[in-house]
């Protein structure tokens, strides 16, 4: 192999925070001094190349001088330690009434993945891939998130099977609920689309247009049109995790992990725009 130089268009206080995170996780898991092949520093310049530029694993463990198992392993514990800073729900959504936000965003995205085998039944009892997305026609998972009115995202769900719909994966993971609750107690309110119709108080959506063809009275139009202008900031939310954190375009790892690797970039992208509590 052979070696030459690059760079890491990341603060260098953001390697520092993981790194200090590491740290701690070590500390927790007793590991003695000098037994690992990283410095805790190192590992996590290792964990945001791979973030960042998403490169093979192999070539990027050879890089730092380490195997390919051991590169796989450091990327992995990077993932979890950072998705252990998973913020609460309402807790998110307490900080963006007290932020003096007016409303929230819902949106899902389907996170692309390899061709999984995986099969389940569908609610017409047929066989069907689990992972498998009809609308989006692609493996991967959905993964449902939260973004303020500006586009940050707020929060970020565990991954759900491809083949669900927004509002199923919304309401097992008690996102609805919790939403429902910010209305009812927070006076906040939430924008989605229409494929979360029916997902209850406060959950804003845009009107359909009628079965019998006929056009949508005025007041429906312009209501429409007002939430299309607000809401897609929320598309903007998902382009800010996948253009900033290459490793999320296309994922090799099992789907069930995928929620992990998105909700890590999320506190990466918290550190970046300073959007990280207090108590972090």
């Amino acid at each position: 192999m052979i070696g030459y130089l690059a760079m890491l268009d990341v603060p260098r206080e953001l390697v520092r925070h993981l790194a200090q995170l590491l740290a701690v996780q070590r500390r927790l898991l007793g590991t003695r001094r000098r037994t690992r092949a990283l410095t805790c520093y190192y590992q996590a310049l290792m964990i945001l190349i791979w973030f960042r530029k998403a490169e093979d694993t192999t070539l990027l463990g050879a890089g730092f001088g380490i195997s390919r198992a051991t590169a796989y392993r450091y990327i992995a514990e990077g993932v979890a330690v950072l998705a252990a800073q998973r913020p609460d729900l309402h807790d998110a959504l307490q900080r963006a009434a007290d932020d003096g936000w007016a409303f929230v965003i819902l949106d899902g995205k389907l996170f692309d993945s390899d061709r999984l085998a995986e099969t389940t039944t569908s609610v017409k009892g047929k066989t069907i891939d689990a992972w498998y997305s009809g609308k989006h026609r692609d493996f991967g998972a959905n993964i449902q998130a939260i973004m303020n009115p500006v586009g940050l995202p707020i929060w970020t769900a565990e991954a759900m099977p491809g083949h669900l719909h927004d509002l199923s994966c919304a309401r097992e993971l008690g996102v609805t609920a919790a939403l429902n609750w910010a209305a009812a107690e927070l006076d906040l309110s939430t924008l989605a689309d229409a494929g979360y119709e029916g997902a209850g108080h406060g959950i804003k959506t845009p009107t359909r247009q009628p079965a019998d063809g006929k056009p949508l009275a005025v007041a429906n139009r312009a209501v429409n049109r007002l939430l299309r202008g607000l809401r897609w900031q929320g598309e903007r939310g998902f382009a800010m995790l996948t253009g900033r954190w290459k490793a999320l375009r296309h994922s090799t790892i099992s789907p069930t992990r995928i929620g992990d690797v998105v909700t890590a970039a999320l506190h990466l992208t918290h550190f970046e725009y300073r959007h990280l509590s207090e108590s972090r």
